[in-house]
């Protein structure tokens, strides 16, 4: 069948269809005269596109609403098996797995710790914990978080040390893992993936233009500029732990992917050291910055030192902030990750003050709201609007 002309009955019907879908995705389930309303389509119109909607197999009947006496309307809404995504969050440690229906709705999760079997291939892996899930139905499509960047022009996985990610440096990535896992693949940064979330889901709603910082073990950001998230020419845009910062060892004197720059001044073990220096115990630079939070909220020396403490992770955190503002002055900067969410307001407000400081524009910082695990959040929505596009897009009968 060749491609609709504009202006064709088939294009307007093509167009009808898909904003039919796009209201049942966002406001149903719903009746034919309210899908009638919410799109401008005439009742006989309605009609007819329900019918080719349920053809299809992406709209069924949802029951029957009573109206007024003696009236009653059909209820429709999106059909869940219409198509299923997966997304998987790969850290050294462990393989987490989501899968949701077309609707977004979430079906199964698994983890997997890694690694399970050190034998087992990376594709093997990766199978095993969506396997884990149980997928209802055939995936559409999957999107993978890793903490690395692909190289758009090599296709190889960049930014990560062998090491780190094991069995990830091959050519043609993606393609391979597609081949291997028998469904389209996505791979994309971890942190890119938390800034995807955060503009759907938290603070950064409604923001074209904002930064986001995940200061955990390791130190990243997301570059988001009218509306898109940046990767750059190699995929490194936003890895700015390897960035230089004062008073850190370069990469000359450590080695390229060793711990330096604003890495080595906030990464998680930096600070847990630095706030032990203040007397601030803990477990892990999780609970230090708990605790040092905790100990701030007290009086005397002890509650003077914390304080001080999480002046001096403040400013740290400002002096990377303060150079990326600089270049890419974002409307807001959105902090999340384990060595700044235990901190709460109060690190919250003192790394803004420190960084209005440090800079002419002023954005406000803001921590992050997406609960749970913000990658797979990401991931899942970027699966499913791929998925959404092709499905809703080449599914419907002219």
């Amino acid at each position: 069948m060749s491609a609709p002309v504009p202006g064709t009955p088939s294009l307007l019907r093509a167009i009808n269809d898909r904003a039919a879908l796009r209201v049942l995705l966002e406001r149903g389930p719903l009746t034919r005269p309210q899908i009638g309303t919410l799109t401008g389509l005439s009742k006989p119109t309605a009609s007819q596109l329900l019918s080719r909607l349920q053809e299809a197999g992406l709209v069924v009947l949802d029951g029957i609403r009573e109206g007024l006496p003696g009236r009653t309307a059909e209820v429709y809404r999106i059909n869940p098996d219409a198509a299923y995504v997966g997304a998987l969050d790969v850290t050294p440690h462990r393989i987490e797995a989501r899968v949701a229906d077309i609707t977004g709705t979430v079906v199964g999760e698994h983890t997997l710790p890694t690694p399970r079997r050190p034998h087992d291939e990376l594709v093997d892996r990766l199978r095993a914990a969506l396997l884990g899930v149980g997928p209802p139905g055939e995936l559409r499509r999957v999107v993978i978080g890793v903490q690395a960047a692909i190289d758009p022009a090599t296709g190889r996985l960049g930014y990560a040390a062998a090491k780190d990610v094991p069995g990830w440096h091959i050519p043609d990535l993606v393609p391979a893992l597609s081949a291997g896992l028998g469904v389209p693949v996505d791979v994309e940064n971890n942190v890119n993936l938390v800034a995807v979330a955060e503009q759907a889901h938290g603070v950064a709603r409604g923001h074209r233009d904002f930064v986001l910082l995940w200061a955990d073990a390791g130190i990243g950001s997301a570059i988001v500029l009218d509306g898109r998230v940046r990767r750059g020419a190699t995929g490194g845009a936003g890895e700015v732990g390897y960035m230089p910062a004062p008073g850190a060892p370069t990469a000359r004197e450590s080695g390229r992917y060793a711990d330096h720059g604003y890495q080595a001044l906030t990464g998680g073990q930096a600070v847990l050291k630095l706030l032990r220096s203040y007397g601030v115990r803990g477990a892990g630079f999780r609970h230090a910055v708990a605790n040092a939070v905790r100990a701030a909220s007290g009086t005397g020396q002890r509650a003077e030192d914390a304080r001080a403490g999480l002046r001096d992770v403040a400013a740290r955190l400002a002096v990377g902030l303060a150079a990326i503002t600089a270049v890419v002055d974002p409307a807001l900067i959105v902090l999340t990750g384990g060595a700044v969410l235990p901190g709460g307001e109060l690190l919250r407000e003192l790394v803004e003050h420190e960084l209005h400081a440090l800079t002419i524009p002023r954005p406000p910082v803001r921590l992050s709201a997406v609960e749970g695990n913000p990658v797979l959040a990401g991931a899942l929505d970027l699966a499913l609007a791929a998925v959404r596009d092709e499905v809703f897009g080449s599914s419907i009968p002219s």
